[in-house]
């Protein structure tokens, strides 16, 4: 009686527990609504409720991303205090449930109950889309972007009459001031305008047109020139930005003299920019990168570095990789397919390298700019005069970025070998201030050499800067309303809400695929790869770790898909880049090669689709068999031969004899 008596009160302590739990885990499944009331402008309280408005009594911790930063909510009785770090026009909410997701965005009204106001946030992929949409109907750039940005600022200051006003003005006053005011955007600015200035330069002083004489030795055919333009596009791998502009103005010459179009240029020129930055060890990508995934495996506790992570990431880079090997097959193949195909087929056939679209003003213009550029003595076309600015603003880039990095613990430190030392340094650098000081150098360089061998006076070499920067103008505009779209879509948690509909309960091998076209989908709305990666690496990488771990995986079945995961968000957020109409990267890549902007986009957009595709579809999913990654890189190459064997067409051009043209 008295052990009955001894053992009664644990026996209701552990059936009280067992119920308790067994209340949280109904109570969490019941979850169907949060209802937020505001306390002030930065504490609210959020309930837990169903959809009848019912309040839902869960009391534990339930993860939620409060205005897309990531935080552990204590619940109890159903209730929770945010407390925000400032105060903002939105308030967004979101949890993964396990079976839903719920994505919620509020906006302080004090005429609202609970002082605020509801909105759907399928509202926040209107401003992104409706740009996209308008540039490819109206293939107008300017005007598209604006009206994204307008929208925007339409639905975050209050979806009324007023806010169709307050919006409109809000373009000017509020996004493009903030775009303009960012020291990253500006440096970008200058580096561009530099860039264009220097180009202007050694175009009128005959550099240009001796880097022409000099490569067409071996661009001696339209085939060459395009080996020689992927080539360049390898060689200038520390940046996407430089690799852009670099390799589309110079380049651009020599295709045109073989008949490329200049949409297969700016093709090459796009595709190799990102790509190879992305990938190679030692870039102005690599810091950014190695952070996320850095902050993402302490807070997991990997105890893998972050290099070793992003080094074994790279068996799984199939996007860059094979958009690279994509490229250079279908150069030496001969052959492309769609809008590509047709306007190869118009350069070889009528000299037109650009669309034939254009109206005569246009063309009347381009011809205007082009003689601009023509050399002031066509007797001196001296390669030197384009090489040495050229090559000064490479290495002048990889010396800033040394310079800016540079840190004498990382190198006297005996454990490091030179190349994680090398990654390191670049890693930590300032890519921006890099980048100025090479151009700048560069431009001086191109002063002085023009002026020194007496080709143009300092008055002349001055007015063709000034040239340089105006052709810089109209991408530099839509690179700024690109910026401005970007800060909305950030405002109105776009991303976040693109990826509350990705989540629930997935098997981890699929994870990798979903993560890639929810990189992809992110990185085409916003038109920001860095911006992408920011999100997903925090969100995807501990959402691949702890699902692996509730399927029961070891730790060496885990770690495949970890770095997969890895290699699929910064694949994933390159494919985006490539196919949307305002990332800042496409535009540069049109406005170097001269292409008009939409057209780049829709011949570029079937080839990186065809890529990603069987990036995805076969490689990652080989990979997730067991299949070993070089095999898988073979495998993947092949198919992507089938492709353009199957749908690609010649774009050689039969010449007419010589007896009929007589006739004729």
């Amino acid at each position: 009686m008295k052990l009955y008596k001894s053992l009664l009160p644990l026996a209701l302590l552990l059936l009280f527990c067992f119920r308790v739990q067994a209340q949280e885990t109904i109570d969490k499944a019941a979850i169907e609504e949060f209802t937020l009331q505001a306390i002030n402008d930065t504490a609210y309280t959020l309930r837990t409720t169903n959809t009848a408005g019912n309040l839902v009594k869960y009391s534990g911790v339930l993860p939620l991303r409060v205005n897309g930063a990531l935080q552990e909510a204590d619940f109890l009785e159903g209730e929770t205090l945010l407390q925000l770090p400032k105060a903002g026009e939105l308030v967004q909410v979101s949890a993964n449930l396990g079976t839903h997701t719920l994505a919620r965005l509020y906006r302080p009204d004090a005429a609202a109950p609970g002082g605020l106001r509801e909105f759907p946030m399928w509202l926040s992929i209107l401003p992104p889309l409706i740009a996209i949409v308008l540039a490819l109907i109206f293939r107008e750039v300017l005007l598209a972007l604006f009206a994204g940005i307008w929208v925007g600022g339409f639905v975050i200051y209050g979806l009324s009459f007023k806010s169709a006003f307050t919006g409109l003005l809000a373009v000017g006053d509020t996004y493009l001031m903030e775009a303009l005011t960012d020291s990253d955007h500006v440096s970008v600015i200058i580096f561009s305008m530099l860039i264009g200035g220097m180009v202007a330069i050694i175009s009128k002083n005959g550099g240009m047109a001796g880097i022409v004489n000099l490569l067409s030795r071996y661009a001696r055919s339209a085939k060459s020139a395009q080996v020689v333009t992927w080539a360049l596009g390898l060689a200038i791998f520390f940046d996407d930005y430089a690799n852009t502009l670099i390799v589309g103005n110079t380049m651009r010459p020599v295709t045109d003299g073989h008949k490329v179009s200049r949409e297969k240029l700016a093709y090459l020129v796009d595709s190799t920019a990102a790509p190879v930055a992305a990938i190679a060890f030692v870039t102005t990508w690599v810091g950014a990168e190695l952070g996320y995934i850095k902050d993402a495996a302490t807070s997991l506790g990997i105890e893998e570095g972050a290099y070793s992570l992003f080094f074994h990431s790279l068996e799984y880079a199939y996007y860059p990789v094979l958009t690279l090997v994509f490229m250079l097959m279908l150069i030496l193949m001969n052959r492309d397919f769609g809008s590509m195909h047709t306007a190869e087929v118009r350069a070889r056939t009528t000299g037109a390298v650009t669309s034939a679209s254009m109206d005569r003003q246009g063309e009347a213009r381009q011809q205007q700019e082009m003689a601009e550029f023509e050399p002031v003595d066509n007797s001196r076309t001296r390669a030197a005069n384009a090489l040495l600015p050229v090559l000064v603003v490479i290495f002048g880039t990889l010396v800033g970025l040394l310079y800016t990095g540079y840190n004498p613990d990382v190198w006297a430190d005996a454990s490091l070998g030179s190349i994680r030392k090398l990654s390191i340094t670049i890693g930590d650098s300032n890519s921006y201030l890099s980048l100025i000081w090479a151009s700048l150098s560069g431009v001086i360089v191109a002063i002085l050499l023009t002026v020194s061998q007496r080709i143009m006076s300092l008055t002349a070499t001055m007015e063709s800067l000034v040239v340089g920067f105006k052709t810089m103008l109209p991408a530099i505009l839509i690179l700024v309303l690109a910026w401005s779209l970007a800060a909305v879509t950030q405002e109105l948690y776009t991303a976040e809400y693109l990826t509350s509909l990705f989540s629930g309960n997935i098997s981890p091998h699929f994870l990798p695929e979903i993560t890639f076209f929810l990189a992809a989908i992110i990185a085409f709305s916003t038109g920001s790869s860095w911006g992408t990666m920011a999100i997903l690496y925090p969100l995807m990488l501990p959402a691949a770790w702890y699902v692996s771990q509730m399927q029961g995986f070891s730790l060496e079945e885990t770690m495949p898909i970890i770095y997969n995961v890895i290699s699929v968000v910064l694949a994933g957020s390159v494919f985006g880049d490539h196919c949307s109409p305002i990332s800042d990267t496409t535009i540069l890549s049109s406005l170097a090669s001269g292409c008009n902007h939409i057209d780049h986009v829709k011949t570029q957009l079937p080839y990186a689709v065809t890529v990603a595709l069987v990036a995805n579809l076969v490689c990652t999913n080989l990979s997730s068999w067991g299949v070993h990654w070089l095999l898988v890189y073979l495998i993947g190459a092949v198919v992507l031969w089938a492709i353009i064997r199957w749908l690609g067409k010649k774009n050689v051009v039969e010449a007419i004899p010589v007896a009929e043209a007589v006739e004729a």
